[in-house]
C-alpha cells in the first residue's frame, strides 16, 4: 500500500500521510546513529545548562563584532564589508575616549570566541542525535524550526572555523573574510533569536527542574522523556557524569582562557600560545607585535632615509617637512594601546607632533576628516581616512619615537599614526603625506 496521500484525502490529511511516509522509509544508517548514541548524560537539563551559558555570551560577541566594524569607519566608506545594503545598522563617528575602547571590543570579540569553543562543542553534542533525527520534522512548524537549527548550527560553525582560521592568519578559504564573516554574522544571528524564541520556555522549565550536577557517576542515569527527544531512547551505562562533562567543557573554555588572554595583556604576552604574531619578538622598548613588517609592506630604506620628507596638504596650501624639523616642534607624548583585528593589542608610550599642530601649519584649524597615505604603494594599509574628532584629540599623534627610541623600520619609521581607541589597521605605518579636508 502507498504512503502517498491518496486523491480524496482531505487537505489536512496529506501532510500527516506524508510524515508517516517519512518515517517508514528510515535512511541507511540512521538506526545504527540511535544505538551508537546512547549516554544517558544526554537530556533536557544539561542542553540547557550549556545552552544558558551560550544566551548570556553570544551576544556580547555579536554586538562586539557590530562595534568593531562601526570603528573602522562607515561613514568614511572603510569598514569592510563597504557596501552592506539593506542591513547597514546605525553608524556613528568612533570616540577615542576612553583610549582602550577598541583594544576592550576587539579583545573580547576574539577572546570569548576562541574561550566559547569547547561550550559549542558541548552542546553540539549534547542534541547531536536530534540533529539526525527521522522523519526530520511531523508539522510545517517544525520544518521552520529544523530550518533555523540548520541555519544555526551551520552558521556558529562556519563563523568560529573561519574566525579562527583568520587569528591564524591561515586563509584557507577562497573568498573574502570580512564580507562572509558579516553576512554570516547576520544569519546566525537571526537564526539564534529564532531558535531562542522557540526553545526559552522549555530551556527555563529545565532550568527549574531538579538539578542533576551533584548525582555522582554511580547514580547518573537519564532524565524522563522529553517532547524534544534528547533523552536517549535506549541509554547505555552512564561513563561520565553530568557534573564531569561541565567540568570538562568548563576546563577547555579556561585553557584555552589561559593561551589567549595574553594577547590583550601585556604582562602575560608569552601565554598567548594561539596569537600567532602576539608575542613580542625581542626584548628591546620595540619588542612588541609587529602585524605587518617593512619588507613584507615593500618599503625600502631609501624611501625611509635622509631624503623622506613629510608632505602636509589643506586646500591650495601645502607644507614639506623632514624628520629633523618635525622632531623640532613642540613633542608630545602619550601611553596609548594599539589593538589589531586579529585579536592582539598592546599599550606603548608614543612620542610625536601632535595631529592638530601639523594641520594647523597648512590652515587647517578644524578639520572635517584627514586622509593618510603611507609609502606602501598598494594594499589595504596604504591609505586611512580619520574623522575630526579624531585628527583633534590631544593625544592624536604623528608619532616619531616609541618607549624613548626611533621607531624602528617596522614599527614604521620614520613616523607613523597613533591615535586613541584607533584600530590598529587605520594606524598607518611610513607615513608619506596627510590631507586635511574641511
Amino acid at each position: 500500500m502507498s504512503a502517498g496521500p491518496g486523491p480524496h484525502d482531505p487537505p489536512s490529511a496529506v501532510p500527516a500521510r506524508l510524515w508517516r511516509g517519512l518515517a517508514r522509509h528510515r535512511p541507511p544508517g540512521v538506526d545504527a546513529l540511535d544505538r551508537a548514541w546512547r549516554s544517558p548524560v544526554r537530556g533536557p537539563w544539561l542542553t540547557s545548562v550549556l545552552g544558558a551559558v551560550l544566551l548570556a555570551t553570544l551576544p556580547l560577541v555579536i554586538v562586539t563584532g557590530l562595534l568593531d566594524w562601526i570603528a573602522y569607519g562607515p561613514r568614511l566608506d572603510q569598514a569592510f564589508p563597504r557596501d552592506v545594503g539593506w542591513l547597514h545598522p546605525p553608524v556613528f563617528d568612533w570616540p577615542t575616549r576612553p583610549a582602550w575602547l577598541f583594544r576592550v571590543t576587539q579583545g573580547l570579540h576574539v577572546t570569548l570566541g576562541i574561550v566559547l569553543v569547547p561550550v559549542v562543542l558541548g552542546k553540539l553534542w549534547s542534541v547531536v542525535p536530534k540533529l539526525f533525527d527521522w522523519p526530520p520534522a511531523r508539522s510545517a512548524a517544525q520544518v521552520l524550526e529544523r530550518l533555523s537549527l540548520l541555519l544555526l548550527v551551520g552558521g556558529i560553525l562556519f563563523q568560529t572555523v573561519t574566525g579562527l582560521l583568520n587569528i591564524q592568519y591561515a586563509y584557507l578559504f577562497g573568498f573574502d573574510f570580512y564580507t562572509a564573516h558579516w553576512y554570516g554574522a547576520w544569519i546566525f544571528t537571526a537564526a539564534l533569536v529564532t531558535h531562542v524564541a522557540i526553545k526559552l520556555p522549555r530551556l527555563v522549565s529545565a532550568l527549574r527542574g531538579p538539578g542533576f550536577a551533584r548525582t555522582p557517576l554511580g547514580r547518573t542515569g537519564p532524565e524522563p522523556a522529553d517532547p524534544d527527544g534528547l533523552v536517549a531512547r535506549r541509554p547505555g551505562p552512564a561513563t561520565m557524569s553530568r557534573r564531569g562533562v561541565l567540568a570538562m567543557v568548563g576546563g577547555g573554555a579556561l585553557l584555552l582562557a589561559a593561551v589567549t588572554v595574553g594577547q590583550s595583556v601585556d604582562a602575560l604576552r608569552r601565554t598567548a600560545l594561539l596569537l600567532p604574531r602576539g608575542r613580542s619578538i625581542d626584548d628591546g622598548p620595540t619588542g612588541f607585535p609587529v602585524n605587518r613588517s617593512v619588507a613584507a609592506a615593500g618599503v625600502t630604506p631609501e624611501q625611509t632615509g635622509p631624503g623622506w620628507r613629510l608632505t602636509l596638504r589643506a586646500g591650495s596650501r601645502t607644507a614639506a617637512l623632514d624628520r629633523a624639523r618635525l622632531l623640532g616642534m613642540a613633542q608630545h607624548t602619550a601611553t596609548l594601546p594599539i589593538a589589531c583585528v586579529e585579536g592582539w593589542s598592546t599599550a606603548q608610550t608614543w612620542t610625536g607632533v601632535r595631529l592638530r599642530d601639523l594641520a594647523g601649519l597648512v590652515g587647517a584649524t578644524d578639520p572635517a576628516t584627514a586622509r593618510v597615505r603611507s609609502l606602501e604603494r598598494a594594499g589595504l594599509f596604504r591609505e586611512a581616512v580619520l574623522h575630526g574628532g579624531q585628527v583633534t584629540d590631544p593625544d592624536a599623534l604623528l608619532a616619531l619615537r616609541v618607549n624613548g627610541v626611533d621607531l624602528s623600520p617596522d614599527h614604521g619609521f620614520p613616523a607613523r599614526i597613533i591615535v586613541p581607541a584607533l584600530p590598529g589597521v587605520h594606524c598607518t605605518k611610513w607615513v608619506a603625506e596627510i590631507v586635511f579636508d574641511g
